[in-house]
Parts: C-alpha cells; structure tokens; sequence
C-alpha cells in the first residue's frame, strides 16, 4: 500500500466509528460530542477527542487522537498532540511550537500550521469543499431518483386545463 493512503484510511475510519465515539471511551479524560463545541483548558490533559457539528479548542495537551467532523480544530502554541488529527469539512490551525506526535488527514479544509510548528506522522489534506460531496452522492443520487418517479407519476396523473382557442392567459 501506497504511504499516501493511511492518513486517508484512518480518516475513513475515524468517520464512521464517530456515532459509536461514546461507546469507546476508554476513560473519563476522554471527551465526545455532537453540537457542541469541546475546549480543553490549559493545564489539562485529555485522551481521545471526538466531535460531530462542532469545533475543538486545544489550550492544554492530548494525549489521544482528535476526530472531528463538520467542525475545525483550533490549537495554541506549545501544545502536544500526541495522536493522529482527522478532519472531515473543517480546518485545523495550528499554532507556534506545537508538536503532532501522529498523522494529519483532513479532508474538505485547510491545514494551517505555523512555521515552528511540527507534525511528525504524515500529511494528507483535500482542500475545497468539493470534498464534502463524495460521501454525500449517493444520498443526492437518490434524492434525484426519487424527485424524477414522482414528477413523471405526477405528470400522468393531473391533466392540465385547456384554454378555449384564440384566448391567452
């Protein structure tokens, strides 16, 4: 396998375990949620970060992996992350002196990392938003099936009035 693909792999992967986060925490330092943003507070140490719907504010250390989808990931400098980073249509910033200990997968964001900043996994970042639409196509796929049955039923089925000759409307 190519060294490309696992940062894109445990993205894929963190995605779908998202829902059943909760059911994985391993400890009380762990932290998940959805639609509501997640801050860790200087001074504090934390395991595993999962959020849907939300952003992560990072003012202390993690000593797990931070998955965030539809959502950004905000770090300030001398921070640690010990684990891999995986955003899905979101962007991670990162600031001076901060160290990754993992990868960095995002997919439809940015990655901003600043000079002094280091990551010592991999990187592998789809920027544009066009990226949020692959996982969705199939779901458009069938919107678009199930809006074409019914236009053609409807169709069919009504008759249209017709005008009496030489009037318009």
């Amino acid at each position: 396998m190519p060294k490309s693909q696992p940062p894109l792999l445990l993205l894929a992967a963190l995605l779908l375990l998202l829902p059943a986060t909760s059911a994985f925490a391993r400890s009380s330092q762990d932290r998940v949620s959805v639609g509501n943003d997640i801050t860790v507070n200087e001074g504090e140490t934390v395991g595993d970060v999962a959020c849907a719907f939300c952003s992560v504010h990072v003012h202390g250390d993690v000593r797990g992996d931070i998955a965030v989808a539809f959502g950004s990931v905000t770090i300030d400098s001398g921070r640690t992350i010990s684990g891999d980073i995986a955003v899905f249509a979101g962007d991670v910033n990162v600031a001076d002196e901060t160290h990754i200990g993992g990868d960095v997968a995002i997919a439809g964001g940015d990655l901003n990392l600043a000079p002094s900043a280091s990551v010592h996994g991999d990187r592998a970042v789809f920027p544009g938003r066009f990226w949020i639409l692959i996982p969705l196509a199939p779901l458009i796929i069938l919107i678009g099936i199930i809006w074409l049955v019914v236009y053609l039923v409807r169709r069919n089925r009504y008759q249209f009035p017709v005008y009496p000759n030489g009037r318009r409307v």
